[in-house]
């Protein structure tokens, strides 16, 4: 059987410049979309769209987000505030906000506030420093506990301890977890998809004595 061309994958080492970034920006598959909210010292506010975002443990309860710096074609904000006031928020959005989040990762200069820019507003909550989006159907403040600067590529990892949670209270569930699709929040894929899952497939916990057992 003959095979034509154009069924075989092009040379993924041959892609450069946005193609690759792209490329290679779909391969961790579907993350939650968050709304990095910041300030620097002179309270001037940032507000910048990430998908990089990890959990590290839950006692602390810690998140690990990766920050890329300064270069010479684009300020880099969020990483200089958060180090300014070692603290920032994360900030859930919906689908029907996700063209004003996206807008957020636009060059904006530094003393232009993505908030007025792209159409959010902020809220301001008791002994926090770091601006939260209002109305955002999830609410995280962190708090700085390490910042690692990444030889291998310039790129910053920044590792906070929740300090501050807010949700709606339907959206709990009856174990504890959170049910994201009851609050609507929007995953990204690569750098320019958006979309909302919906409640998908829950399992009890695994074990080796029996199959897979959904709830």
């Amino acid at each position: 059987m003959s095979v034509s061309t154009s069924d075989v994958p092009r040379n993924w080492l041959t892609c450069r410049g946005a193609e690759r970034a792209l490329l290679i920006n779909s391969l961790p598959g579907y993350k939650t979309g968050m709304l990095v909210g910041t300030c620097d010292a002179d309270d001037q506010t940032n507000l910048a769209i990430i998908s990089s975002h990890v959990h590290l443990g839950s006692n602390p309860p810690l998140l690990a987000m990766i920050l890329r710096p300064n270069t010479g074609r684009s300020e880099r904000h969020t990483l200089g505030n958060i180090l300014d006031t070692r603290c920032w928020t994360l900030n859930g959005f919906t689908l029907d906000h996700a063209a004003r989040a996206h807008q957020t990762s636009a060059p904006y200069p530094k003393t232009q506030s993505e908030f007025d820019a792209c159409g959010f507003e902020e809220e301001r909550l008791p002994a926090f420093v770091a601006p939260f989006v209002k109305d955002a159907p999830l609410q995280i403040g962190c708090a700085l506990r390490e910042h690692h600067p990444l030889a291998i590529n310039g790129t910053h990892m920044v590792i906070g301890e929740v300090q501050r949670l807010h949700y709606p209270e339907a959206a709990r569930r009856s174990d504890g977890a959170l049910a994201l699709d009851a609050m609507g929040l929007v995953a990204i894929a690569g750098l320019d998809t958006y979309t909302q899952p919906d409640k998908g497939l829950r399992f009890l916990p695994a074990d080796t004595e029996s199959a897979p057992a959904a709830l």
